[in-house]
């Protein structure tokens, strides 16, 4: 069956154009490709898996003639409804209440002019997520994973007026939800809050969720690994000190089924504390198999395979798809 021909024209435009199961070609007429072929691959993105488009244009003075052509080819082979609006310079395609194409001129824009900032401050573009922790260090841990999302993080530290939300719950995910969804419902953010903590199993899962008070209200993780040694202290088989570390991370926003990711880190307490690096209870907590404390681990190697890491990598598989989601 012979596609159909399209064609525009008026005194300063004209173009012709066909819908191709195999074919994807445009010509221009002299110097006029230079100045458009940017905007025509722009459309081209809208078109369906296995269509292609034959372009001739043969005159062209308006790139919003342009591209109003291309689109009515789409809408009519495609059955969708895309429409083209002007904004500060920029062609913006839309669908209903839809933003799909945004289509700038070659020498961009400034982000002032664009969006009406009377600064072009970029860090106030986008999407961000609100970190519920005053550590600069996890702050950043979090900032280096969201980047690659084009996200930018923010931690309590820029909300002083916030209050401390306490941790009541008997679980790990009570406790994150408890910090994620207050805050989100406080800030009207995005908020991702953590819960860690060590369970060792012949103490039947402690220290568990009181894992960073668990030698009273003024703990010291010295304190902690001197408590938790003397509550081992009759257990003389590395095997019957079987513990792991869990990490529970939940991501709320406001309207939207909060995100809840779990991982845990197996491994053994020791006998003795070993190794500087790492904080907590990492001197004490041989790594599965290997012999090493978590604190005799590097940084690097620590994240590669600790709980806290592999709750992370699992977050950056199901976070976008949460993140479109209504």
């Amino acid at each position: 069956m012979k596609q159909k021909l399209y064609e525009y024209k008026d005194e300063q435009n004209w173009f012709i154009g066909q819908c191709s199961k195999e074919n994807s070609s445009t010509y221009y007429q002299a110097e006029a490709e230079k100045n458009y072929a940017l905007l025509e691959q722009n459309l081209r993105s809208l078109l369906g898996e296995g269509s292609a488009l034959m372009l001739t244009v043969v005159k062209i003075a308006s790139g919003m003639a342009l591209v109003q052509f291309l689109l009515d080819i789409i809408n009519n082979e495609q059955q969708h409804n895309y429409k083209a609006s002007s904004h500060k310079g920029a062609i913006l395609v839309t669908e209903e209440d839809r933003l799909v194409l945004v289509c700038l001129p070659k020498e961009g824009l400034a982000v002032s002019e664009f969006f009406g900032e009377a600064d072009g401050n970029l860090t106030a573009l986008g999407d961000s997520i609100l970190i519920a922790t005053r550590n600069e260090g996890k702050t950043q841990e979090f900032s280096q994973m969201f980047s690659k999302l084009g996200m930018t993080v923010e931690n309590l530290n820029q909300y002083p007026e916030l209050p401390e939300v306490e941790e009541t719950g008997l679980t790990f995910e009570e406790n994150a939800r408890l910090k994620a969804e207050t805050i989100s419902k406080l800030t009207g953010k995005m908020v991702l809050a953590d819960d860690s903590g060590l369970q060792v199993d012949i103490l039947g899962g402690l220290p568990g969720v009181w894992s960073a008070r668990f030698s009273g209200p003024d703990a010291t993780d010295q304190k902690n690994n001197a408590k938790l040694l003397h509550e081992l202290a009759m257990v003389f088989e590395l095997k019957d000190r079987s513990a792991h570390f869990h990490t529970t991370l939940v991501v709320a926003a406001p309207d939207k089924e909060s995100l809840v990711v779990e991982a845990d880190w197996p491994g053994y307490i020791g006998m003795e504390p070993k190794g500087s690096n790492g904080f907590g209870y990492d001197p004490l907590f041989i790594v599965g198999e290997s012999g090493k404390t978590a604190a005799e681990l590097s940084a690097q190697e620590k994240n590669d395979i600790s709980h806290r890491g592999q709750a992370v990598k699992k977050l950056m598989e199901v976070f976008p798809a949460w993140q479109k989601a209504h």
